[in-house]
């Protein structure tokens, strides 16, 4: 299978070894460098109908790369369109993962990124894509990038975890999540002026037990300020 290591301190590079006859698939221009050995082409993963879902959810490309070894083994280096870390996640039969916009950049073959239903409160006010979001089942390697640092919380079920919605890279399918505003106080009305005089915007309550993958920086403040 192929071997996936992030290299590098300060805006890493995905670093995928692959032996003859093995591929991957990334998202689109997130190839840097390849051997010769390898060879890249773009491909609708899914069809069209699961290619436009991912387009309207995430807003990425209807083709992703393709890199497979035709020539022999070879290595290449892939990197996220924004500057930050990189986490590798296993995907496998119990433990697929949700993934927020613009935070898939490669994967194994033996995984599948599919578009599935959000919850409602997701739909109307989260930045995960609306009400179709993109989820990681299969078996194999996943990488997700997060703009600025990254990390990954553990959620247990004694202890419920609040993520800023900006923040949120991926996180376990089997959590429960809800979206709504940051608990101020001060009933309804007090909370949507904490909420508009703290700077602090909607929220993400997970509960259960499983992973979310958070980011240091806010990606929609930075492209709005640029």
């Amino acid at each position: 299978m192929p071997s996936f290591n992030v290299t590098g301190d300060i805006d890493p590079f995905l670093h995928v070894s692959l032996r003859k006859g093995e591929k991957i698939f990334c998202e689109s221009d997130a190839m840097v460098m390849m051997e010769d050995a390898l060879q890249v082409k773009g491909q609708m993963r899914g069809g069209l109908g699961r290619a436009l879902l991912r387009r309207l959810a995430t807003d990425e490309s209807l083709f992703q790369q393709e890199i497979e070894a035709v020539g022999g083994d070879g290595d290449c280096l892939l990197s996220p369109v924004l500057p930050g870390g990189l986490e590798l996640l296993d995907v496998g039969p119990d433990s697929a993962f949700t993934l927020s916009d613009g935070s898939f950049l490669a994967a194994e073959s033996t995984v599948e990124v599919r578009p599935r239903m959000n919850t409602l409160g997701g739909g109307l006010f989260g930045g995960t894509g609306g009400f179709v979001i993109m989820e990681a089942v299969g078996q194999g390697k996943l990488a997700v990038s997060g703009y600025g640092s990254i990390f990954t919380l553990e959620v247990s079920p004694e202890r419920d975890t609040v993520i800023d919605n900006s923040h949120a890279v991926a996180w376990s399918s089997n959590l429960q999540f809800e979206v709504g505003m940051p608990k101020t106080g001060g009933g309804f009305f007090g909370t949507l002026v904490n909420s508009a005089t703290s700077g602090e915007g909607l929220v993400i309550k997970f509960r259960g037990r499983g992973k979310v993958v958070i980011c240091s920086r806010n990606r929609d403040l930075f492209r709005a300020q640029a």
